[in-house]
């Protein structure tokens, strides 16, 4: 009997997410891709959306945000978003103190997507140490290239 509790209360899978923003200048043309995979590692969904003129960091949130914003549409409870923005990983996780006042915003609205969640983890990684990292990368520079 126990471990039928066990098994029943164990926590879902976390999906998985990969985004990236990009800045043409700083600030410039911007955009952002996001890769979101369920919890086998199937890609299930990739965005490529031009942000107008913005910021590299401000890039980075807006695909954060968006993840978030697809993830709750999908009724997602947990998630691990892999970013290459260590900025925007140690702000999350408060390892970076947010002094900038828009990116108190951005955060802000990252905390207020955060709550419809079970768990949230960001994690920093390399452009190039996942393919599906390159991918987010690849797909914020098609963005960028139609405009």
């Amino acid at each position: 009997m126990t471990e039928i509790l066990k098994t029943s209360l164990s926590p879902q899978e976390p999906w998985l997410a990969y985004c990236d923003g990009a800045s043409r200048g700083n600030p410039g043309p911007a955009s952002f891709g996001v890769v979101l995979c369920d919890p086998t590692g199937a890609v299930c969904k990739e965005l490529s959306v031009a942000i107008g003129r913005n910021t590299n960091q401000a890039a980075e949130y807006e695909a954060l945000i968006r993840t978030l914003e697809e993830l709750v549409l999908l009724k997602v409870k947990q998630v691990k978003i892999f970013t290459d923005s260590q900025f925007v990983a140690r702000q999350f996780s408060g390892e970076y103190r947010v002094k900038d006042e828009r990116m108190k915003v951005y955060l802000s609205r990252v905390r207020g997507q955060q709550k419809f969640f079970d768990r949230v983890d960001v994690v920093h990684i390399l452009r190039s140490s996942h393919p599906l990292n390159k991918r987010a990368d690849q797909l914020a520079n098609e963005a960028l290239d139609r405009k």
